[in-house]
């Protein structure tokens, strides 16, 4: 009985930790050096000619994307990440979005784990489709 409770007690305070570990806005939100299109055990980077707007109309695809929100940034700026996190446990991952003159650069990672299983790539690819027919 006492193992269980304690196994218990670590899940739920592992899952709090997930939820409530603070971000360090500045270990996440920095300009990415992206040269090509990279997949990443962990992540996602690309890097694609779009125009001078393209920031501008990614940011209301990604503010409309569920349990996303701005982490830092502004489109005037011309660097946001947005922080995303996964519907069943809260796994935060952080897009970054940069617009490097006629190429908007993205680098999706986790933060937690060291694989992701593909999620980043499946988020940057639905926003760029929505890009695409917007």
């Amino acid at each position: 009985m006492f193992s269980f409770g304690a196994i218990a007690l670590l899940g739920l305070v592992f899952l709090a930790y997930i939820r409530l570990a603070p971000t360090p806005v500045t270990k996440w939100h920095r300009s990415p050096d992206v040269q090509k299109d990279t997949v990443l055990a962990n992540g996602i980077q690309k890097r694609i000619p779009i125009g001078k707007a393209g920031l501008r109309r990614i940011d209301r695809i990604a503010e409309a994307d569920p349990r996303t929100e701005r982490l830092a940034g502004s489109v005037e700026q011309g660097l946001v990440t947005y922080v995303t996190r996964s519907r069943l446990i809260g796994f935060p991952d952080y897009t970054t979005v940069m617009q490097a003159g006629e190429d908007l650069v993205i680098y999706a990672r986790s933060r937690f784990g060291r694989r992701d299983f593909g999620a980043n790539s499946e988020r940057v690819s639905r926003w760029l489709n929505a890009l695409a027919a917007y």
